[in-house]
């Protein structure tokens, strides 16, 4: 482990380099190749499954299955953060949630209706492990950058992580797309499912041995402490989160922005994660293999036009500032949310890929790097994190389940993308009432 001074490039593009490790999950596994895999499991038979005790539409079930472990995810990182924070090894920590993802990445190799129970059960534990990680990971932003540099290397990380996925996505949409030139052998279709499977597993070795470098360089924690893991330091866990909540009843600015962010977050979050699942049930395919070139290509172009969205919400937000930034961001959301109501056709579909592509790469940035911002001066950024992150994982679970809820009344998740769109708007005017500074 390298001992490298706060602000230095080396230690920041250490750090950055995790993006391009663990971005390859919510690319190939959330994004595009497990929806469309997922997909075609139904693909003989009609979109409705019989589990847990009553008939659930598949795409309704993964959204509530998403949801479920997005609540966990918010439940459990609290009090990690705020363990690590006082013990002082956040990276074991984040390393710890690394592996889960990615071994449950490897684990989805085996996905099959047969053993559906198992196979969400990998699918919630690959979830968990990334969004876990993030926890800890976004709370070294503050501990090794200065102020001016943060909103930079924030964009540089996601730029990062959409250039590194990017790339696995390409070899494994070739390898879908031609399997016999990768030596999966077998008819068209199950070969092609086969390349998906075997997709998974180069995710999570990915994710694995790129991480490697990240974890050489950070640091341990703030504190040099051989403290054991005691029921003590896991209430002192709940304790801090208490202190945290008191320090943001004083903390004005930093509390209106958290407020705005939960209920825009709910917005960007659900349209990245349901996607795939839309274009699939709800675009007009000419057939089934344009189907899987289409939403690859979509997701390519999403992620592709993500860096430079990332580049230019950074500049727009130096010159305009960041919550001004954010507002436009999220007046675009609005837009593309009303008009997701009307494509029927695959140009379509690109068009509006591209148009998200562009604010999505934006907002994420935009938004990790102004949280850090406005944090006061203190050593304790896991547990201020946790509530960044607990904001994010709660407005998730109540998007999909909205989502899920709308999508299986319905039928059609036209609808519930429509509602989405007043998740912008609530985020637009909690945005205009943050004081400025």
């Amino acid at each position: 482990m390298a001992d490298l001074p706060k602000g230095s490039k080396k230690l920041l593009n250490a750090w950055a380099f995790y993006d391009w490790a663990n971005s390859v999950y919510p690319l190939v596994i959330a994004s595009a190749i497990f929806p469309i895999f997922y997909e075609t499991l139904f693909a003989n038979r009609n979109h409705y499954i019989h589990i847990f005790g009553t008939s659930l539409k598949n795409s309704a079930l993964i959204s509530f299955v998403t949801a479920a472990a997005f609540l966990a995810v918010a439940f459990v990182s609290p009090f990690l953060s705020g363990i690590a924070d006082y013990i002082g090894n956040k990276k074991d920590f984040m390393r710890f949630f690394c592996y889960l993802g990615a071994f449950s990445c490897v684990g989805l190799n085996w996905f099959s209706l047969d053993h559906l129970y198992l196979s969400l059960l990998f699918y919630s534990l690959g979830l968990i492990g990334f969004w876990g990680s993030l926890v800890f990971y976004n709370s070294y932003l503050p501990d090794i950058a200065f102020p001016e540099q943060q909103d930079q290397l924030s964009a540089k990380g996601y730029s990062l992580g959409y250039i590194g996925s990017v790339l696995l996505l390409i070899v494994n949409l070739a390898m879908v797309m031609q399997p016999k030139i990768f030596g999966i052998t077998g008819p068209d279709g199950e070969a092609a499912v086969k390349a998906m499977r075997y997709s998974f597993i180069m995710v999570g070795v990915w994710w694995i041995v790129f991480s490697q470098y990240t974890y050489y360089y950070l640091p341990k924690g703030n504190k040099d402490s051989d403290t054991k893991v005691s029921k003590a330091i896991i209430l002192n866990g709940f304790r801090e989160l208490r202190k945290v909540w008191h320090l943001l009843d004083d903390n004005i600015v930093l509390k209106s922005y958290l407020l705005s962010f939960f209920v825009y977050s709910m917005g960007v979050q659900t349209v990245m994660l349901i996607a795939t699942y839309f274009g699939s049930q709800e675009i007009a395919w000419e057939s089934k293999s344009q189907s899987t070139i289409g939403l690859i290509i979509c997701i390519l172009v999403i992620q592709l036009v993500a860096i430079l969205g990332a580049v230019v919400t950074s500049k727009a937000s130096a010159k305009f500032g960041n919550i001004a930034t954010l507002i436009a961001i999220n007046c675009i959301w609005i837009v593309l949310c009303a008009l997701a109501y009307f494509i029927t056709l695959p140009i379509h579909f690109y068009i509006m890929a591209g148009f998200v592509g562009l604010v999505m790469g934006g907002i994420q940035a935009l938004s990790r790097s102004t949280y850090s911002k406005l944090l006061p001066a203190t050593e304790d950024t896991a547990s201020f994190f946790s509530f960044y992150d607990v904001s994010e994982k709660i407005g998730i679970v109540i998007g999909m389940c909205v989502y899920g809820i709308i999508d299986q009344i319905t039928g059609s998740p036209r609808f519930a993308i429509v509602f989405l769109g007043l998740f912008f708007v609530g985020g637009v005017i909690l945005l205009k009432k943050v004081p400025r500074k």
